[in-house]
């Protein structure tokens, strides 16, 4: 066990092949507690500082600079809130491309090793030629002139209609716009700034598209804290960008900047001139007919545009901001919605409290009530009254009225020790069937043991978020640590899914273990090497690289499934099955007629309506910065994390009291009605889904859309497995309890089989 703990933590610290894992702080749990209009409790208030604080040592260190030590900024890449596509920022064939100079001890266009997370959410970075000197100002450098054809005109045009939004970097933080709150109170950011604007003619209504070709760049800074800041070091607390499109008849400088940035009024318009020799008009010369042309219909006719593009750089002091507490602008436009994550809190506990009264209920009164009924009679009642009901039939012999009177009084006889077992019904009848092997059973042991591995990744990972550990600030650390936390939870994949396949009575333990190791990551990595076929068509930077493609399936061959191998053989070899209080009988009961509700489909329907309706409102958050606010990012997993505990036991009785209500209907098919009942909610969220994408959001192209439905359908199947187990393993913690007691329950005795 100590050379297996090695290895995984080997191989979750090679996820993250990075130099630093650029991360240190982010208002986790500390929010929590802050979101409510009034100061935190000085133990929560020293808790957070603790948090905010102490998670600065996680990965980005505070990166202090002197007077005139440049500073290298980063480009990455280029997202749309109406695509999933994205591109790297030097792929873009009408930007600058870089020239390979040095700056900063590195060259313009090298790329900066990235951990597994950075590269699977599509990041590309690399360095520019953007020269920043610390508190130099620069009032227009210019960087390029571009020169373009229709084909490439008509790919930027295309890429500022569709709203794209460009990601700089500077000492880890992302280039944002400055904003101000309603009630202009507070500043805040907005992560990334736009690469054109369109705009529509008021006449014609007919768009024209503009390109930003100027970036205004503004670094706020503070001294350095401790002795970096006594010797003259400075921080940076603040990067800010903002873009501005200057045409081409504007009067320029010797050194082709603008004479006057303050006084702009000609825009960039990405169109080119007609070209007089494919200028149809003078086919109808001397009438008053001109034909309406589309300068996107021509071809590549020669024609083309040269873009300018310049940049200013401007250094201000800001002592309002400490350095531990700069990412709080990107957050502070997403407090106001603090009240409603109360709201889903709040919300989620008046359900789950509600259904926890009624499981009490169940347990406290109807099935104890009913075990107590049982041990009232004694075991010589209760096998009396069986031979009575088991007495050899009458001969055909007739007999006499004597002897059909006494039969009558043996009959009445019997009849009075049939009402004394007439509450033996519903579940306790089940006693000797509701342990009986499911259908399919080799399946149902792989499910529960992958979602036993995603649902302690999911728990590992939101409070390991929620703590700050993961935060924006570690740029792609989410992704990282859940694979890690994934591949190294495969021995507990193994484990469970061996301890039920043995519970099913399997014999050959090694193809289960085969099974659980192939058939969820076996799938997904299937699923998502086909989309990335369709992604790699689009020379989207969205496309996962052939070598980390590779990487993963080294990682899932070569560590997940030992893993999940040793876990099987403990599992079973070691561990065995879980005992039953109860014997199962040779021959199968019969189920009888079940009501509408409490079939298949409708029940799962129903149940899971409850634990969606749990999650629905912190749902919205998460939908929201997932796919239709990009720029944004999702922080308050303080609440995700409350919500998620409150969700785990709604789906654990949600569960309990539909298989309950099964049973009570003499109906012991359990196993998996139990597994999808758990998971039923995640039907819904899919089709939540569905909705968000037709009202909320407005994704075009058909890759965009295939993305969009293939990760939304992947992500319920996760979310299905994570709470088809928990539903799962509850029903049959219950069901183990409350036959516990029947089997040893004196009257009930005598129907156990041997």
């Amino acid at each position: 066990m100590r050379n297996l703990l090695i290895a995984g933590l080997g191989a979750l610290a090679s996820l993250s092949f990075v130099p630093s894992a650029d991360a240190f702080y982010i208002p986790g749990m500390y929010f929590l507690f802050r979101a409510v209009d009034r100061p935190p409790t000085p133990l929560f208030e020293a808790l957070g500082h603790v948090i905010d604080h102490g998670s600065a040592s996680i990965g980005w260190s505070i990166k202090s600079y002197k007077q005139g030590e440049q500073i290298p900024l980063m480009v990455n890449k280029v997202y749309s809130d109406n695509t999933q596509l994205q591109y790297a920022y030097y792929d873009l064939p009408f930007v600058c491309p870089p020239s390979g100079q040095r700056h900063s001890g590195l060259l313009s266009g090298q790329s900066i090793s990235l951990n597994l997370g950075e590269v699977l959410r599509g990041d590309r970075i690399m360095t520019s030629d953007v020269d920043l000197e610390m508190m130099h100002d620069k009032e227009c450098t210019m960087l390029c002139n571009m020169t373009l054809n229709r084909p490439t005109l008509k790919r930027a045009k295309e890429m500022v209609q569709d709203g794209y939004v460009v990601e700089w970097i500077v000492d880890n933080l992302p280039g944002a716009a400055s904003f101000v709150t309603v009630d202009k109170s507070r500043k805040y950011y907005a992560a990334g700034f736009k690469l054109g604007f369109t705009e529509f003619s008021a006449a014609t209504g007919k768009p024209s598209y503009y390109l930003n070709n100027h970036h205004t760049i503004v670094i706020r800074y503070r001294k350095a804290p401790g002795r970096d800041g006594e010797r003259g070091g400075k921080v940076i607390v603040g990067f800010e960008v903002y873009t501005k499109s200057i045409g081409l008849e504007t009067p320029r400088n010797e050194l082709g900047c603008p004479a006057d940035l303050q006084d702009v009024n000609k825009r960039l318009e990405l169109s080119i001139p007609r070209n007089l020799t494919t200028d149809k008009s003078s086919e109808f010369h001397g009438t008053s007919y001109r034909p309406e042309v589309d300068l996107e219909s021509y071809d590549d006719d020669g024609s083309t545009i040269t873009i300018p593009y310049t940049y200013s750089v401007y250094f201000r002091e800001d002592t309002t901001v400490e350095w531990s507490r700069r990412w709080d602008l990107y957050f502070v436009n997403q407090e106001d919605g603090n009240k409603i994550h109360w709201l889903a809190i709040v919300n989620s506990l008046i359900i789950c409290g509600l259904l926890t009264s009624i499981v009490m209920i169940i347990i406290a009164k109807t099935v104890r009530a009913d075990i107590k009924g049982y041990r009232e009679i004694s075991p010589e009642e209760g096998k009396s009254k069986m031979k009575r009901k088991v007495r050899t039939p009458k001969t055909e012999k007739s007999a006499g009225l004597l002897e059909q009177a006494v039969d009558v009084e043996g009959d009445a006889d019997f009849s009075s020790d049939d009402e004394a077992l007439e509450d033996v019904t519903g579940w306790k009848l089940l006693h000797s069937d509701v342990f009986r092997n499911p259908q399919h059973g080799y399946l149902l042991a792989p499910l529960v043991g992958s979602g036993m591995q995603l649902l302690l990744m999911a728990l590992a990972l939101v409070l390991l978020s929620a703590i700050g550990i993961l935060n924006p600030s570690f740029r792609g650390g989410f992704l990282s640590v859940g694979i890690g936390l994934f591949i190294l939870n495969g021995f507990f994949s193994g484990y469970f899914s061996a301890r039920v396949f043995r519970t099913f009575d399997g014999k050959d333990w090694r193809r289960n273990a085969v099974v659980t190791a192939f058939l969820f990551p076996g799938l997904t990595f299937s699923v998502v090497f086909m989309l990335n076929l369709f992604v790699w068509a689009q020379a989207s930077s969205t496309a996962i690289p052939f070598g980390t493609l590779i990487a993963l399936l080294f990682l899932w061959l070569c560590i997940q499934v030992p893993l999940v191998y040793i876990g099987s053989w403990y599992g079973y070899i070691r561990s065995g099955s879980w005992e039953h209080p109860t014997k199962t009988a040779s021959i199968p009961r019969q189920v009888p007629h079940q009501a509408w509700y409490i079939k298949s489909v409708q029940a799962i329907l129903l149940a899971g309506l409850i634990p969606f309706a749990v999650i629905f409102i912190e749902l919205l958050f998460v939908f929201r910065s997932v796919w239709q606010d990009k720029s944004g990012y999702y922080y308050v997993f303080g609440f995700l994390a409350v919500v998620s505990v409150i969700l785990i036991v709604t789906v654990a009785e949600v569960t309990i009291v539909t298989i309950y209500i099964q049973l009570c209907s003499e109906n012991y098919n359990w196993w998996w009605q139990s597994f999808f009942v758990g998971g039923g909610s995640a039907l819904w969220v899919f089709a939540y889904c569905v909705w968000y994408y037709f009202v909320k959001l407005h994704i075009t192209g058909f890759v965009s859309t295939m993305l969009f439905f293939s990760y939304s359908f992947m992500a319920c199947c996760v979310y299905g497995l994570l709470t088809g187990t928990v539903g799962f393993l509850s029903a049959y913690a219950f069901i183990r309890r409350i036959y516990g007691y029947v089997s040893i329950s004196p009257a009930l005795s005598f129907f156990c089989p041997p």
